[in-house]
């Protein structure tokens, strides 16, 4: 079984950053593809970025490409997302989301039912 925990989430300023860390126990680590999802109250779950396990093959959803980004680091078995030019409907609680059976190079998984393990959840406010 995996284990996920979120870090990193608080308040922020408009226009300020946030660096979200997702850590994993359990499983194996270097052959999940990961994702981070979103979700603000009253709102459907929505995708982010996924990052393959090789960590080179990187997706953005449209609203967070050029400002945010997804690493990893398969030695300490941790994803980050960190995120840049914060507006105040980027508030949710962001979770972090492992992929099982996943080719090397493969993280093109955009949608919540294509994980198989989630964290808790991080959660993040940005004032205006």
């Amino acid at each position: 079984q995996v284990h996920l925990v979120e870090s990193g989430g608080g308040l922020v300023q408009a226009g300020g950053s946030l660096r979200v860390s997702c850590a994993a126990s359990g499983g194996t680590f270097s052959s999940y593809a990961m994702g981070w999802f979103r979700q603000a109250p009253g709102k459907e779950r929505q995708f982010v970025a996924s990052i393959a396990p090789n960590g080179v093959s990187r997706y953005y959803e449209d609203f967070a490409s050029g400002r945010a980004t997804i690493s990893r680091d398969n030695a300490k078995n941790t994803v980050d997302l960190q995120m840049n030019h914060l507006r105040p409907e980027d508030t949710a609680v962001y979770y972090c989301a492992a992929r099982a059976g996943t080719t090397y190079n493969d993280g093109y998984y955009l949608k919540s039912s294509e994980y198989h393990y989630w964290g808790q959840g991080t959660q993040v406010t940005v004032s205006s």
